[in-house]
């Protein structure tokens, strides 16, 4: 009796050992799947962090290429602004200064007229005073 009793212990033990087994396998493989699961989980998570991070970049990048833009944009605008004040400057300048000569020539001009009409004035007298002598 007792080595019957024995037997189903060990009958037992064994079936037990076996079930343990077929347990912690079952566990091994659940687990497994757990952590495979978790581990494409964290790849597509990862995955996401990362297009989103290029997009804040691409769209920093954007921005910082339109401030850019608009800052040479600006830069270019004043640029031709100033080019436009100093031609106008110096197309005033050079008004005045052939304004100046001109007038200048143009006095010159009467003074030669005025003299040669003088000229011609003391003539026409000498001559008319000629002629009335010769009268």
């Amino acid at each position: 009796h007792e080595r019957e009793h024995d037997r189903e212990i060990s009958e037992l033990i064994a079936k037990h050992e076996e079930e343990m087994e077929e347990l912690r396998a079952a566990l091994n493989k659940e687990q497994q799947q757990v952590l495979d699961e978790l581990q494409h989980q964290m790849e597509a998570t990862h995955k996401a962090e990362i297009e989103q991070a290029q997009i804040h970049s691409q769209t920093l990048h954007n921005l910082e290429l339109e401030a850019l833009r608009l800052s040479l944009n600006n830069m270019h605008t004043s640029q031709l602004e100033l080019t436009q004040s100093n031609l106008r400057k110096e197309k005033e300048t050079a008004l005045v200064e052939l304004r100046e000569m001109l007038n200048d020539k143009r006095a010159q001009e009467v003074a030669i007229l005025q003299s040669r009409h003088q000229l011609e004035l003391e003539k026409i007298r000498e001559k008319c005073l000629k002629e009335k002598d010769d009268l």
